[in-house]
């Protein structure tokens, strides 16, 4: 069976209710943070008690924002989980606050719960490290930095109880930086077991297309981003293109995931209608390939939803717009039941 899922943040549908009453609602299911010049003005005392405040609303928001999911039809139960329940984690200057006794034995109970309500209700789940993580760069100390960050993910995997097994939880990452795949191959001996169980490798809009990832297909699974191939290649890709038999291959009998996104609904403003196929030339006469890059809000464009809907024997589905939940809603509603 199929799932398709919506990245870490809650939307409120919305009826009667005011912006703060649903500010408060999407914030009871959604992670806080602070910045590090705020804890770095306060003292010692304030700053480890707003941490662990931040922390305690983070946990229990994410159990929350999985109750929701679990109510969902079973083909919906596909969720991201946010990277920023545990702010500044692979910071030095937060690492003394992480290693006290209390607080890891609060946080390893709480992420326990997250595995365990994620398996009881079918969820499957998912994280994807920002931008700053940069496996392949050609700066020391950048590698260092994205080596911590990725095993901070892959504690949060550990913890939850996952990552024992190859693809039993997915942790997506793009190639980027100057050394790419060779800098990747450099530092793979260097990643945790958890985090190699875990990882895979996107494609993405410029540098590092399909055919780059599937030279990593040895490491780990390729991830098929349908939006990032059709900026990278100005087409969109077969569903039954070769690549994508590659691509499932690489996955080992696990269920390949893949992502789809679609560009701002800004474009029916000049002109591109919701029902006609995104023609690469064409929209390139009014706009830069930049401005293709950004989500919609929801899955505005009839031709590529369909066009989407013809992976799904084969791929589950990550949804990445602006609305969340209530965009992958909608196109359940619209174009699956």
């Amino acid at each position: 069976m199929y799932r398709i899922g919506f990245a870490c943040m809650y939307r409120h549908p919305g009826h009667s209710e005011s912006l703060k009453e649903l500010e408060a609602i999407e914030r009871s299911f959604n992670p806080r943070s602070t910045t590090l010049r705020w804890l770095n003005s306060v003292s010692q005392e304030v700053a480890r008690e707003k941490l662990s405040g931040i922390i305690e609303h983070n946990l229990a928001a994410q159990l929350r924002l999985l109750e929701y999911v679990g109510t969902l039809p079973e083909s919906m139960r596909m969720l991201r989980l946010s990277s920023d329940l545990l702010p500044f984690y692979s910071h030095p200057e937060a690492a003394e606050f992480y290693r006290q006794t209390e607080v890891r034995n609060s946080i390893e109970a709480g992420f326990a719960k997250i595995g365990e309500h994620a398996r009881a209700l079918a969820i499957r789940l998912s994280l994807h490290p920002g931008q700053y993580c940069v496996l392949g760069s050609d700066k020391p100390q950048v590698v260092e930095n994205s080596l911590a960050e990725f095993e901070y993910h892959a504690d949060m995997i550990r913890m939850m109880g996952f990552g024992r097994q190859f693809q039993d939880f997915k942790c997506n990452v793009h190639i980027a930086g100057r050394l790419g795949i060779e800098g990747i191959r450099a530092v793979w001996p260097r990643l945790s077991q958890e985090a190699r169980n875990s990882i895979t490798f996107e494609n993405e809009e410029k540098t590092y297309g399909v055919d780059d990832c599937l030279q990593l297909a040895d490491l780990a699974p390729v991830v098929l981003d349908i939006h990032h191939c059709w900026i990278n290649e100005d087409h969109y890709i077969d569903p039954h293109d070769s690549r994508v038999a590659q691509i499932i291959d690489s996955w080992h009998g696990v269920r390949p995931t893949m992502h789809y996104s679609q560009p701002p609904e800004s474009l029916m403003e000049i002109g591109f209608s919701a029902n006609e196929k995104l023609e690469m030339p064409i929209l390139l006469e009014k706009v830069s390939k930049r401005d293709l890059y950004s989500h919609s809000k929801r899955m505005w464009n009839h031709w590529t939803n369909l066009y989407a809907r013809e992976f799904l024997d084969r791929f589950d589905i990550m949804f990445e717009a602006k609305d969340k939940n209530l965009a992958t809603r909608d196109y359940y509603r619209d174009y699956l039941v």
